[in-house]
C-alpha cells in the first residue's frame, strides 16, 4: 500500500467514527461550489484548486503548514500521523493536497476521473468534503 492509499484508508476509517452529522453539506451543493466548468461533476483539478484555497484559508500563522488547531478537526490524530510522513506534527500544502488526491481516488470507484453527487455520498467522498470545507 502506498502513502496515499494509507492516508486515504486511515481517513476513510475515521469517517465511520465522525458520522453523517460531520458532513452537513449536501453533495449537490458541494458540486456547485467546486465545479468550475459547470459539467455537474468535479474532477481532480477542481478538487486540488479548492483544497489549495482551503489550505491557504486555514493557514493563519504564515509558517506554511497546518497544525492540529488550524486543521479544525478535518483530520483525526491517527490520520494526521499517516498524512505526515516527516512526523513534524503538521501538514504542508503538498501533504494536504496529497490527502485530497488520495480521497478523490477512493471516492472514484468507476475511475472516470470525476465525482458525481452519488460518489460524494460515499465514505471517501464525505471525508473529501470534510477536508475541503
Amino acid at each position: 500500500m502506498n502513502f496515499h492509499q494509507t492516508v486515504a484508508a486511515a481517513i476513510l476509517a475515521a469517517s465511520f467514527v465522525a458520522g453523517p452529522a460531520a458532513f452537513a453539506a449536501p453533495a449537490n451543493k458541494v458540486i456547485a461550489m467546486v465545479d468550475t466548468d459547470s459539467d455537474g461533476t468535479i474532477d481532480l483539478k477542481e478538487v486540488q484548486a479548492v483544497a489549495s484555497a482551503t489550505f491557504d484559508k486555514l493557514e493563519k500563522d504564515a509558517d506554511g503548514t497546518l497544525d492540529k488547531k488550524e486543521l479544525k478537526g478535518r483530520i483525526s490524530k491517527a490520520d494526521m500521523k499517516d498524512a505526515d510522513p516527516d512526523n513534524d506534527g503538521t501538514l504542508d500544502k503538498k501533504e494536504y493536497l496529497g490527502v485530497a488526491q488520495a480521497l478523490f481516488t477512493l471516492a472514484d470507484p468507476d475511475k472516470d476521473g470525476t465525482l458525481d453527487a452519488k460518489e460524494l455520498k460515499s465514505k471517501a467522498g464525505k471525508a473529501l468534503v470534510n477536508l475541503l470545507k
